[in-house]
């Protein structure tokens, strides 16, 4: 009883947000999303609907350099895959996403990440 509340203001809180954050084809959203195991970013364009780049735990090739889990470390990791993806589309300017969460920890880590491998938000 207790999660499905905490689920349906997390859904609350996500629609609320994305009145307010919208990506377009110069700005892309940088959406981020963590679950129990893995780690997914999306940069969307909204204007068109459709997203731009992606990277995500789920990647063969993330695991090259050894196993990816959620958290700050792979957060970390993943970031800088991102933005590197983001940037060979040509995408410097991001709006940032957090899809709810709270700006510390992993949040904060991957957004960390992006900033130094040269994302603008």
């Amino acid at each position: 009883m207790k999660s499905e509340k905490k689920k349906e203001l997390l859904q609350k809180r996500r629609w609320r947000i994305r009145k307010q954050v919208t990506g377009t084809a110069e700005r892309p959203r940088m959406s981020v999303r963590f679950t129990g195991q893995h780690i997914y970013v999306q940069f969307i364009d909204d204007g068109a609907g459709k997203t731009l780049a992606a990277a995500s735990t789920r990647n063969k090739s993330v695991h090259e350099g050894g196993p990816v889990a959620a958290n700050i470390a792979g957060a970390q990791r993943i970031g800088a895959i991102a933005a590197e993806q983001a940037k060979s589309q040509g995408i410097t300017q991001v709006v940032f996403d957090r899809s709810g969460a709270r700006f510390h920890g992993k949040v904060k880590a991957l957004a960390d990440a992006a900033r130094e491998a040269g994302l603008k938000f």
